[in-house]
């Protein structure tokens, strides 16, 4: 519908309708004004699929929804590393929710994995932000591609379920700017997401409900959003602060309260009316974008959703080890498969995204005409393996060429609403494990888990395929992986490290009461332990094939730039291997000796391709300044230190194929004001402030060595290294003390003003 019309309509309401409007009709429900035509709309939790409940009040997966598709989740979609994969993924669900009569889709979920405990780490898609706003804006262009809308979440700095609704994410300008904001920016400014759902925590001690800057400032004045803000269900602290820093939907219903308080504010000329204006506008922009285009006729085949789930998950799995080429399994040979998850797949997460599957396929179920023999090994609900279990699967393990343990994460040990406390697999699956292996030393794991394990056992295994909670096809797709029928493509959207006590906010995560402080800063994740040296389980970036791929011959458009020019980077990728498979080409921007602490290297491209053995392919990535920049906490902004820069493409964040170097000049200088405490190393890097100083350095120097005879006690005592270390240090005031009689009155006064000038 035309704006203006809208305004029409906000025009015509009362007071009472418009705060009304601001929020839900009740848990699903935007709210219909009949005698103005304006109609309810419905949304819907996601993002892997659709959670739709008409009547039941229940927003963390306690109660049946309708039968639909549990595609894979965050967790394993972004280890594609494959934008069109899942912006297909994002296209069936919109089709999903046409049929269904559903406005938006409550997703993608963006939260940067800060720590490897995080509840909802399942949900979520990377430790990397640059990762995460790309596989996010891809899955909002495919479903807002049927005209239903996403909502993307939690904005801003939603990385732990502890004390969620209270709890304050405090960190620095830079920190927020480099790690917790880019993905929201990013799918923002490529993929205009219609809604957008603030996260229920406090962002350096602002609710993000009623925090302006987040809302405003950021969100529409700089990144250009157009939609509406919604609260998380029970995120509203303040709903009329709420209204003016820019939360334009309260959901779910609070029984009129809130709506009565944004009426008494108005009058009360607390709250602007234009405020309250600006919301009704912005939601109605959204409710008549979806009635005008709603297509409930749209077909809704989940037996081919089903399909194409199993394809997902398969592009999805990481073969993170294959020693002495293990996988893939051939069809002729006796196979054990051990344990309950090969019957019963865990696949899905606890929570609002929590799906009624109306069909699962489990591994057994998939390996139907196989030669493929079972054995339970534990028990998920018992949390146990009994002696007999275990001698039932050794027993099987040592009659079989090559035995597959099922493995992973019940569904108690991750979930919205708490975090995890460790990082291991349950004792009973570790137990059945090492029984196995020393039974068969062709022995497979594959686990289905929503976040990083340790793997005390990786050196008794031959190969270990994670397949994340790869959705309700998970089964078929591992038989497909396992037997070779679909080549494993998979990176790991996060580092795996060797224990918990590893992790970069391993000593604060989680906080002291309400204050979370991420005293890391930008060192998450392979950040972290790349700067570190720090050895790691599987790096970021890591995943193996059924054939081998090299890079060679890559370019630069220049080896000589200013930041505000392009630069264009072309490599060859090659299929040395005998069988089809696809790599993913990942590009990092590596950062030289400069002022500012850095990390090693950060991702700024990647992209896959499917190469035949033999194969070669050329594939080109633009990088603008954005890939050379840190955030300047004195410009407020981004900004390219001068200097020299390395572009390196590999296959993981510690396997870098080749490199090229680059000088990128600064186009801005970073303001300094200078005072009487700034010391001279400072200011003797301005060649016009050097010039300036040089005859109080003279001076200096001639107080710390007075005697010019080399061979004198003094320069004995003095050298010229420890003058020049102590001329460095000093700061401006220093000059009084040190050579106070040799100076005119009111001299440091002058000099600051000249240097500032």
């Amino acid at each position: 519908m035309d704006i203006n019309k809208i305004r029409a309509i906000i025009a015509r309401m009362t007071l009472e309708e418009k705060a009304g409007l601001c929020s839900g009709a009740d848990f699903w429900h935007t709210k219909a004004v009949e005698r103005l035509g304006i109609p309810a709309t419905m949304v819907s939790d996601g993002p892997h699929g659709l959670r739709k409940q008409d009547e039941a009040a229940d927003h963390l997966g306690m109660n049946d929804s309708i039968e639909a598709v549990c595609f894979p989740a965050g967790c394993a979609t972004a280890a594609s590393f494959d934008r069109n994969l899942i912006r297909r993924m994002g296209e069936a669900i919109g089709d999903s929710c046409q049929h269904e009569k559903l406005s938006v889709v409550l997703g993608p979920a963006v939260n940067i994995k800060r720590s490897p405990l995080c509840g909802r780490n399942f949900e979520y898609l990377s430790e990397d932000p640059y990762l995460a706003g790309e596989m996010s804006a891809a899955f909002i262009q495919g479903v807002q591609s049927r005209n239903v809308g996403t909502s993307i979440k939690h904005f801003a700095a939603n990385n732990q379920e502890h004390r969620r609704m209270s709890s304050s994410s405090d960190m620095d300008e830079r920190t927020l700017r480099e790690i917790y904001l880019p993905a929201f920016e990013t799918a923002v400014k490529k993929a205009q997401p219609w809604t957008v759902m603030c996260s229920y925590n406090r962002v350096n001690g602002v609710y993000a409900s009623e925090n302006r800057w987040l809302l405003t400032d950021v969100l529409r004045n700089e990144w250009g959003f157009e939609g509406y803000v919604m609260s998380d269900w029970g995120a509203v602290a303040d709903r009329v602060k709420g209204v003016h820093a820019g939360l334009d939907l309260e959901m779910p219903a609070s029984g009129g309260v809130n709506d009565a308080k944004i009426v008494k504010a108005v009058r009360e000329g607390r709250l602007d009316e234009k405020d309250v204006d600006l919301a009704c506008e912005r939601i109605l922009n959204i409710v008549y974008r979806y009635a005008e285009n709603a297509k409930p006729e749209t077909p809704w085949d989940k037996e081919a959703q089903h399909d194409l789930s199993a394809r997902i998950a398969a592009e999805c799995m990481v073969l993170l080890k294959n020693d002495g080429n293990l996988l893939p399994l051939d069809k002729s040979d006796a196979v054990a498969f051990i344990g309950e998850f090969a019957v019963l797949p865990r696949f899905q997460g606890g929570g609002s995204s929590h799906i009624h599957c109306f069909k699962k396929t489990g591994a057994m179920q998939a390996a139907e005409g196989l030669n493929v023999k079972y054995a339970q090994g534990y028990d998920v609900a018992a949390d146990i393996a009994t002696d007999a279990m275990i001698a039932e699967a050794v027993e099987l393990a040592r009659a079989a060429k090559v035995a597959v343990v099922f493995a992973g994460l019940p569904d108690a040990y991750e979930s919205e609403g708490y975090d995890r406390t460790h990082m291991r697999i349950p004792d009973c699956q570790t137990r059945v494990i090492e029984a196995v292996a020393a039974a068969n030393p062709n022995t497979v794991v594959v686990l289905y888990n929503g976040a990083p394990v340790e793997m005390p056992w990786i050196l008794k295994v031959g190969a270990v395929l994670e397949a994340y909670l790869g959705g309700q096809a998970v089964g078929l797709a591992t038989v497909r992986v396992l037997y070779g029928d679909a080549n494993p493509s998979g990176h790991l959207a996060e580092t795996f490290p060797l224990r918990l006590q590893d992790t970069p906010c391993y000593l604060y995560y989680g906080g002291e009461g309400n204050t979370a402080e991420y005293r890391e800063g930008v060192f998450v994740g392979y950040r972290y332990y790349d700067k570190r040296e720090m050895d790691v389980l599987f790096p970021f970036g890591h995943g193996l094939s059924y054939t081998t791929f090299e890079y060679s011959n890559l370019r630069l458009s220049a080896n000589h730039m200013k930041d505000d020019e392009a630069l264009t980077v072309t490599v060859t990728a090659k299929n040395t291997g005998r069988r089809v498979g696809k790599t993913v080409a990942q590009l990092y921007v590596r950062a030289g000796a400069g002022e500012i602490i850095r990390p090693v290297r950060e991702l700024r491209g990647f992209e896959k391709v499917k190469l035949k053995p033999g194969e070669e392919k050329e594939i080109t990535f633009t990088l603008d300044r954005r890939a050379f920049a840190y955030w300047s906490m004195a410009l407020h902004d981004w900004h390219v230190e001068t200097g020299d820069y390395t572009v390196e493409i590999g296959q993981s964040s510690r396997s870098i194929d080749v490199s090229a170097p680059v000088r990128v000049e600064s186009t801005v200088q970073v303001p300094v004001r200078y005072d009487e405490n700034s010391i001279f190393m400072d200011i003797m890097k301005d060649p016009q402030a050097a010039q300036a100083l040089k005859p109080l350095t003279d001076a200096l120097s001639a107080v710390f060595r007075p005697n010019a005879d080399e061979d004198s006690p003094a320069a004995e005592a003095i050298s010229n290294e420890m003058t020049a270390a102590m001329l460095n240090y000093l700061p401006l005031r220093g000059m009084l003390s040190f050579a106070g009689d040799q100076l005119p009155a009111g001299v440091l006064e002058q000099i600051l003003e000249r240097l500032n000038g």
